[in-house]
């Protein structure tokens, strides 16, 4: 028996989030269809009122329902550190992780040229333009250490020095309670390539 077209059409939508084949999406609708209509019907609310409303902070780029997000509308924070991550999900990891208090760049992704992921399409001018109003004193950056993480790293780093902004970078290295015998050689050479001299 063939499905339904706004069956079928709820499948496929379902595919759009990451990690989401065929079948997981084929199981989401049937969940909801089956028992809990009520939850779709939330669900369904919540993703086009999202769609509809937020959009991105001109300061830090950070998903905002506002022009200015609260973070980098807070008086609160420390306005001479600025740290760059590639993702709102990065920015959230690092506030629920640690105890900085200083202000954000959202870059949305990573240079990746053979993407056609530059520069402009990373918000960098507005974050020249931020550096170059003299508030920030340390640009942190929080890339990921992927190959256009380190290659991100770098441009920003350049960024920075241009600006006279001092630029430090996260460290890398063996895990918090992690055994060396199954460390990955990469984070192993980094990690003892990094090696800093004991208090």
């Amino acid at each position: 028996m063939p499905m339904s077209s706004l069956l079928e059409q709820l499948i496929d939508a379902l595919r759009v989030l990451p990690g989401v084949g065929q079948k997981s999406a084929q199981r989401m609708a049937y969940h909801v269809l089956e028992r809990d209509r009520a939850g779709g019907a939330r669900l369904a609310a919540a993703l086009a009122s999202a769609v509809e409303r937020v959009g991105h902070c001109v300061r830090c780029r950070d998903f905002s329902e506002t022009e200015v997000c609260a973070t980098c509308a807070s008086a609160g924070r420390d306005a001479h550190q600025l740290c760059v991550v590639e993702s709102p999900a990065d920015r959230l990891a690092i506030e629920q992780a640690t105890g900085y208090r200083g202000l954000y760049f959202v870059l949305q992704g990573r240079l990746s040229p053979l993407d056609g992921v530059g520069p402009r399409e990373l918000g960098l001018d507005t974050l020249a333009a931020r550096l170059a109003e003299g508030e920030v004193q340390e640009l942190i950056v929080a890339t990921n250490p992927t190959v256009e993480g380190e290659a991100t790293a770098h441009y920003l780093a350049q960024l920075a020095r241009q600006h006279k902004v001092r630029p430090s970078r996260l460290a890398h290295g063996v895990p918090l309670g992690g055994e060396l015998e199954y460390v990955d050689r990469g984070t192993l050479s980094h990690a003892f390539g990094s090696r800093s001299e004991m208090e």
